[in-house]
C-alpha cells in the first residue's frame, strides 16, 4: 500500500510520516523543497517535488498511490486570500486523486468547522472537505480541535502564557469549551483510518476524554509545571487585541495567534461519538497529554 502525505513537513505531517515508515508503509511525501524534505523527513520516505498550487506538478506524486493523507491548511498564512488558496489546493488534489485512481483520502479537518458562527479559517476547512468529496474518491474526514504536543502552536501558546505571566487578565474567550487531543492520539486515529474499511466515507469527530475551557487548560498546565497562577476574565479584548497581547508575551506571531483565538471563540467539542465504536483504544487525558508534551520538550 502506497500512501501519499500532503503537508508532510508540517507539525502533524512530520510525525505521521515517521510513524507510517516505522510501521512499514510505503510512504511518499510531496514537498516543495527536496533539500528541506531530506533534512526533516525519514530517509526511507520517498520524496516527490511539487507545489500544491501548481496542479501540473501533482500527477507524478499521485502516480501509483493508493491512499492520500491531506494535512494541508492555511492557518498562519499572511495572505488575505487564504480561502481561495485552500479552495485551489483542494480542487487540484481532488482532480489529481480522481485521475490517478486513488482509493481513499484521509483528511484532518477542524472541530466546529460546520457551525454558522465558526471562524473563517474553520469554515474554509469545512469547505476543503466538501471539495475533496467531489473527487468521487471516498473521504475519511477526522475533525480535531486543539492538538497537544511538544511544539504544537496551540500548546506552545498556553505554555508560554502560563510560564511568563503569574497574573493574567484574560478575555471572555478563555471560558469557551474545547476538546483537546494529544498528538500521539491524533496520529493513532490517522494511522488506523488509512485503509480502514469501517471509516471510509465517514466524517468523525476526534478528541480526548476531557472537555475543557482554555482557562481550565492553563490551570492544568500551571499545576503540572508546579506554578501558581491567578487568572481573571474581563469582558473586553477583541481577538485582534488579544493576538497583540499573545504576541507580546509569547513567540507566537500576532496573525497566527489571532487565527487561533478566532477558532476558539465558539465551542469546539465532539458532537459525534462514533469514534468510540470505530476505534478500539482509549485516548489520554489532557493532563497526561501535557505531561507527555513537557517531557518530550525537555528530551
Amino acid at each position: 500500500m502506497r500512501v501519499l502525505i500532503l503537508g508532510a513537513t508540517g507539525y502533524v505531517g512530520r510525525r505521521l510520516t515517521y510513524r507510517l515508515v516505522a510501521d512499514g508503509y510505503n510512504v511518499r511525501a510531496l514537498v516543495r523543497s527536496l533539500d528541506k524534505g531530506r533534512a526533516i523527513l525519514p530517509s526511507d520516505a520517498e520524496l516527490s517535488a511539487g507545489d500544491l498550487l501548481d496542479s501540473e506538478t501533482l500527477a507524478p506524486a499521485f502516480d501509483g498511490v493508493d491512499i492520500v493523507v491531506y494535512l494541508v491548511h492555511s492557518m498562519g498564512t499572511r495572505d488575505k486570500s487564504f480561502e481561495e488558496m485552500d479552495r485551489q489546493i483542494a480542487t487540484g488534489v481532488a482532480e489529481a486523486a480522481k485521475g490517478q485512481g486513488t482509493r481513499q483520502i484521509v483528511y484532518l479537518g477542524g472541530l466546529g468547522a460546520s457551525s454558522d458562527s465558526a471562524s473563517a479559517h474553520l469554515r474554509s476547512r469545512a469547505e476543503v472537505g466538501d471539495i475533496l468529496r467531489t473527487s468521487q474518491v471516498p473521504v475519511t474526514e477526522l475533525r480535531a480541535a486543539v492538538v497537544v504536543g511538544a511544539g504544537s502552536v496551540s500548546f506552545q501558546m498556553i505554555k508560554h502564557l502560563v510560564s511568563r505571566l503569574p497574573f493574567m487578565i484574560c478575555p471572555r474567550w478563555v471560558l469557551v469549551n474545547t476538546q483537546p487531543i494529544a498528538i500521539d492520539d491524533a496520529l493513532e486515529y490517522l494511522t488506523r483510518s488509512i485503509g480502514g474499511q469501517t471509516v471510509v466515507g465517514r466524517t468523525i469527530d476526534i478528541g480526548g476524554p476531557d472537555v475543557l475551557s482554555y482557562r481550565d487548560m492553563m490551570v492544568t498546565v500551571a499545576q503540572v509545571m508546579n506554578l501558581r497562577r491567578l487568572i481573571i476574565q474581563v469582558p473586553v479584548l477583541t481577538p485582534r487585541l488579544s493576538s497583540y497581547w499573545v504576541n507580546l508575551v509569547t513567540p507566537i506571531r500576532a496573525n497566527l495567534a489571532r487565527e487561533l483565538i478566532e477558532s476558539v471563540r465558539n465551542e469546539t467539542v465532539c458532537s459525534d461519538n462514533s469514534r468510540r465504536e470505530l476505534f478500539d483504544f482509549e485516548p489520554m487525558t489532557f493532563r497526561q497529554a501535557v505531561v507527555s508534551a513537557l517531557a518530550n520538550e525537555e528530551g
